[in-house]
């Protein structure tokens, strides 16, 4: 039975033909194993891998190398992450972002502060604030005798931990180390578009994706060149005495389409201030005093005088799953946290709480919610326990399954190798990382050829020792093992 499938669709041919067939299935069901994987043992990388049928009993087990090692998943977190946060919220849950105050409104002038409460939403973004800004115009409100105040309360200042947000504090050339805030907009991060000029030798025409207004120096050092003379951009944002500073070098064809480039802010709230400020300026409502940031929570008389609610959650985790977003996982992971002023080593043990009521899940340890650091422990064993408990939730599971990436159709194009039987019956998510250690992990559910469902989990962690391990080095045998897998059951 175990190809049958394969079989069926030989039925044709002689009894030869047929008999070949049945020799394919047994060497292909004597394959189904991670011999292909585990030859990256022989390289000095450490293992931990598992795979099983949901519906065989004591009969699950398909290939397994040290499944109980305690080894570092990397995104594959963003996995507990999802079921998790599920579990807890719900697929529907919203997060509310609203702006309050205590003052009274007379005459179209609110007289105090105008608070704009964080909700700790991970997918805010200028949209977001634009509607909620035209919900207090329509309010009435055109003054406020007092300040804009950004309220991060939920969280506080959230420390930095690992090193690549630590020193993005100061500088950084990419978005997934922007920093954390319940009160963060567009990922924590600036986007400035960059267009060619009518004439080549010009600077490119330069400005922020979602204002017009100045809100950070941007220091434009591209040059449009002619037609079809490649165009490559390098951006970098620094902060200094001017505030944030997005640096950009590099050339852009005359004929080449505007490319949006991201890169993570100084401060998260700080930059939700700044887009407020900008937006209230814009809507014609005028702030008499400078902007500040709060970590207080606003007092119990404070009146809502807008809101503004998430996607749903289940939604949120299609963008956090999909395009493994560091930001959005570790602001969802920090609404786990209960109590105000919550940090990331709290908001892992939320998560680590939970996975630790799944009977026989094990030791896990988790210092984030995206995986960005080589702290976090969980095995293969673990992973499959909790990829198991949310496959038996039939109110839950298609949220959590809809997340992971198929590869043949996954917005990762890395993933997109391998045999067809592999990019077209399993559902994964992966995990990155390259200091200071190589991590390469994999987990997720695939279909038989019978129809039958199934777990894999599988994590390469290198050492200090051990060579560059790309992707291909792992997918390749990966799909290879798994396809046998699927083919044999």
């Amino acid at each position: 039975m175990g190809c049958f499938f394969a079989s069926k669709r030989l039925q044709r041919w002689s009894l030869m033909a047929g008999v070949a067939t049945l020799a394919l299935c047994a060497s292909a069901s004597a394959l189904a194993d991670f011999n292909r994987l585990g030859q990256l043992q022989n390289k000095g990388f450490a293992i931990s891998a598992e795979a099983r049928l949901l519906d065989a009993g004591a009969n699950a087990l398909l290939g397994s190398i040290t499944p109980d090692r305690q080894l570092s998943p990397a995104s594959v977190t963003k996995a507990y992450l999802a079921a998790a946060a599920l579990n807890r919220f719900g697929p529907q849950h919203r997060f509310t972002s609203q702006l309050v105050s205590a003052g009274s409104i007379e005459g179209g002038v609110l007289r105090g502060d105008l608070v704009f409460e964080g909700g700790g939403d991970p997918g805010l973004t200028t949209e977001n604030l634009w509607r909620l800004v035209q919900r207090l115009y329509l309010s009435g409100v055109r003054e406020v005798d007092g300040a804009l105040v950004v309220s991060q309360w939920r969280f506080g200042s959230v420390d930095c931990i690992t090193t690549d947000r630590c020193n993005a504090l100061t500088r950084v050339t990419n978005a997934y180390s922007a920093p954390l805030s319940s009160a963060g907009v567009n990922f924590g991060s600036w986007c400035v578009n960059v267009a060619p000029a009518i004439t080549a030798g010009e600077p490119a025409q330069v400005g922020l994706c979602d204002s017009q207004t100045s809100l950070i120096t941007i220091d434009n050092q591209v040059v449009t060149r002619p037609a079809n003379s490649g165009t490559e951009i390098s951006a970098e944002r620094i902060t200094d005495e001017r505030g944030d500073v997005m640096r950009l070098t590099g050339q852009i064809s005359t004929n080449a389409t505007a490319r949006d480039v991201y890169r993570g802010a100084g401060d998260a709230a700080e930059t939700t201030a700044q887009v407020l400020t900008g937006m209230l300026n814009q809507a014609g409502i005028q702030v008499r005093e400078p902007w500040r940031i709060s970590s207080s929570q606003p007092p119990s008389s404070a009146q809502r005088l807008a809101a503004v609610d998430s996607q749903p959650l289940q939604e949120l985790l299609l963008r956090i799953m999909n395009y493994s977003n560091n930001y959005m996982a570790d602001v969802l992971a920090l609404d786990l946290v209960e109590i105000p002023q919550a940090q990331l080593r709290q908001a892992g043990q939320a998560i680590e709480n939970y996975a630790q009521s799944l009977p026989g899940h094990g030791p896990l340890t988790l210092y984030s919610g995206s995986g960005l650091t080589t702290e976090n422990r969980t095995s293969a064993q673990g992973v499959n326990v909790m990829l198991e408990d949310m496959f038996r939730q039939s109110s839950l599971f298609p949220s959590f399954v809809a997340a992971f990436q198929s590869p043949a159709n996954g917005v990762m194009r890395f993933i997109r190798r391998g045999p067809s039987t592999f990019q077209n019956n399993v559902m994964i998510k992966t995990g990155t990382l390259n200091q200071p250690f190589a991590v390469r992990a994999a987990a997720g559910y695939f279909r038989t050829a019978q129809g039958r469902w199934g777990v894999f989990s599988v994590m390469v962690n290198g050492n200090s020792s051990t060579p560059y391990l790309s992707w291909s080095e792992v997918l390749d045998p990966l799909s290879l093992d798994l396809e046998a897998m699927i083919l044999a059951n």
